[in-house]
């Protein structure tokens, strides 16, 4: 019996020693990986965006500004310099700065940042690369127009500053017409809440 109670107690002791390890062991597992690898998983690339017309000028104007730096990083001469300088500046600028928009738009990752105005932003985006690239294609064509790699730069910064203007347009117009919806729908909830209240409150202290 002494020795069933001792081994009894042994494996008490070890329960309950493997309980208090288990308890204080650095390597127990967490949610947190899982919750982590939930949030990689719940990217996806955005078909319908892509498939729709502000997803095609989007990747339309990535690829001609791409296609413009790389025409104007070809050049190894240049004289003067200042138009070539300020052309890569605007083509590098609004390549990388739509490439991120794109980017963020396709797989849904400015849903996660609601505090921008990503409308807005990208309104602000496009206006300014169409005012930059139709200047630093002028600028270009009216000092530079020796080499074919000029000429080249040139045609793709008017197609760029095309394709620009043309989501400029588009967003303007999506931009009005979220205002007059917003505008509508405070117009109805204002109407909602004043219908709710009674206008003749002395008619009910009267009654009462």
């Amino acid at each position: 019996m002494r020795a069933g109670e001792e081994l009894d107690g042994f494996e008490g002791e070890a329960s309950t020693t493997s309980m208090i390890s288990g308890a204080s062991s650095p390597y127990q597992p967490t949610t947190e990986p899982v919750s982590q690898l939930r949030g990689l998983a719940g990217l996806r690339c955005d078909l319908d965006y892509l498939r729709g017309v502000f997803g095609r000028l989007k990747v339309a104007q990535v690829v001609l500004a791409l296609i413009a730096f790389v025409c104007i990083e070809t050049i190894m001469a240049c004289s003067p310099c200042e138009g070539l300088y300020f052309f890569e500046f605007v083509s590098c600028s609004a390549f990388v700065v739509t490439g991120l928009l794109l980017l963020m738009f396709s797989l849904n990752l400015h849903t996660r940042i609601p505090q921008i105005n990503w409308n807005l932003t990208d309104l602000v985006n496009t206006g300014l690369s169409t005012f930059f690239f139709f200047i630093a294609s002028i600028v270009l064509a009216a000092l530079n127009h020796k080499a074919g790699a000029e000429i080249a730069a040139v045609i793709f910064g008017f197609l760029a500053t095309a394709v620009y203007a043309a989501n400029t347009f588009l967003a303007v117009q999506k931009w009005r017409m979220s205002i007059r919806q917003q505008n509508t729908n405070d117009y109805i909830r204002a109407r909602t809440e004043s219908r709710d209240v009674d206008p003749r409150p002395e008619i009910q202290r009267l009654d009462a």
